[in-house]
């Protein structure tokens, strides 16, 4: 009898815990802020066409494993658990390296070179960057092209010592080689590494840089556009009140616990327009003591070096849209800045600009290109691949011949994701006649 009521007892408790996660729901709710990804919504019994919804079982398991109660503090102590004894993290998109440091699984094959560029994409970047650098200088503007490296390559010493790199130049370093001798190219690792610091740059438990190394990236930036930087201020503070999106990842119920660097300098300048946060796709700024007009096309990386760029301009656009627009950009200085981890993508996406006129002479036609047109905005955007890559795709139509960008424009050829050293693409003006197309190239 005693037994009986023992194991009577276990079982109401046992099934009286698993029900505690599902009964305290509607009170304990999960903050989707914290893990940087927007949770599953509740699912609908019908479609907005008014029909039976036949996913609506999936989706609320979905719906569910996202948002019982107490999931976040089962996530973290799962994560403090394997990142503690076993040294591994229980999301694959994160790394857990020594003393506390994570890492962000996209960059592992940068870091391994173990998914390089070819010899030809990095030549059809530079070729890209060249173009960009010749309309500019032809509107009467200044490029400087910077990358920000990945925080392992930065600090590499902190890797699982089981990540062995391969014996070969990562993507930086070969695009780094390659631009060396242009004027525009500002070799950022460089920069960070060379700077006197007595802290990291990059935050522990973070993808980015702290504001100490953006800062060191600004005066980077300025040095090389001959400008003086923002000022630091009088003293540097820290304070632990950084929540790193990599450790929101692991350990989502945790408060902030990251170190971050803050100067005390007063900014003066202003926003322009409706600002929500420094990750918005669009941020204009004035100060009336900068000078100098800015568009800079950033990423990530780039909030945390916003507020020193927009103390030195008195009018500045910050961007995070692509492709990268640059029209109109009229005697400004015209910064592009791109993570390590994607720079791919400057193989990619064309910047909207005018395609830039020039000589057929030497090219020989290709009949096997594969052509696409559409407008957008005012241009048609003229893309697609040939057989064979070359150092020079020319698109003649019209009469005029036009240099185009040699970038894969993967979304748009309905290949997401793929990459193709065989692309162009080019943005001729609408006023210009586009109605007979013919590929060429040289090299």
């Amino acid at each position: 009898m005693n037994k009986n009521i023992l194991y009577r007892l276990y079982s109401a408790a046992f099934i009286g815990i698993c029900l505690v996660p599902a009964v305290c729901m509607p009170f304990v709710k999960a903050d989707s802020s914290k893990e940087k990804r927007r949770l599953a919504e509740l699912p609908k019994i019908k479609t907005e066409d008014g029909e039976i919804n036949t996913e609506f079982f999936s989706q609320f398991d979905d719906w569910f494993s996202e948002h019982f109660a107490f999931r976040q503090q089962m996530v973290t102590a799962d994560g403090r658990l394997m990142a503690s004894a076993l040294g591994t993290s229980p999301n694959k998109d994160v790394i857990v390296g020594s003393d506390g440091w994570l890492y962000y699984d996209e960059t592992v094959s940068d870091y391994l070179r173990s998914d390089t560029l070819s010899p030809q994409g990095i030549r059809n970047i530079v070729h890209n960057l060249d173009l960009i650098d010749s309309y500019c200088g032809s509107i009467g503007s200044q490029f400087i092209f910077t990358c920000a490296p990945n925080k392992n390559t930065l600090y590499p010493e902190h890797m699982p010592k089981n990540y062995v790199p391969a014996h070969k130049m990562s993507n930086f370093d070969m695009l780094s080689s390659a631009l060396a001798s242009r004027d525009y190219y500002l070799n950022m690792k460089s920069a960070l590494l060379s700077a006197e610091s007595s802290m990291p740059l990059y935050h522990k438990t973070d993808t980015h840089w702290n504001n100490m190394g953006a800062y060191v990236g600004h005066t980077a930036i300025m040095s090389k556009l001959g400008r003086e930087s923002c000022p630091a201020g009088e003293n540097w503070s820290i304070r632990n009140d950084r929540l790193g999106d990599l450790a929101a990842m692991i350990y989502p119920a945790e408060d902030a616990q990251d170190a971050q660097v803050y100067s005390d300098h007063t900014f003066t300048y202003q926003y322009q327009g409706h600002f929500r946060a420094l990750d918005d796709i669009s941020i204009q700024t004035t100060n009336e003591t900068g000078q100098g007009s800015l568009a800079m096309f950033r990423d990530s990386y780039g909030e945390a070096i916003l507020p020193y760029m927009a103390e030195c301009f008195s009018t500045a656009t910050f961007s995070r849209a692509v492709p990268y627009n640059l029209s109109g950009l009229n005697d400004s200085t015209v910064i592009i800045e791109i993570v390590e981890r994607n720079l791919g993508n400057l193989q990619k996406y064309a910047p909207m600009m005018p395609a830039p006129e020039a000589s057929a002479e030497g090219a020989a036609v290709r009949a096997d290109a594969d052509i696409h047109t559409e407008q957008s905005g005012s241009y048609t955007h003229v893309f697609g691949t040939i057989s064979e890559s070359g150092k020079r795709i020319l698109i003649t139509s019209g009469g005029k011949t036009y240099e185009a960008f040699n970038c894969f424009e993967d979304k748009l050829l309905g290949c997401e994701g793929e990459t193709n050293d065989c692309g162009f693409s080019a943005y001729i003006p609408l006023t210009e006649n586009t109605s007979d197309i013919t590929i060429s190239a040289t090299g």
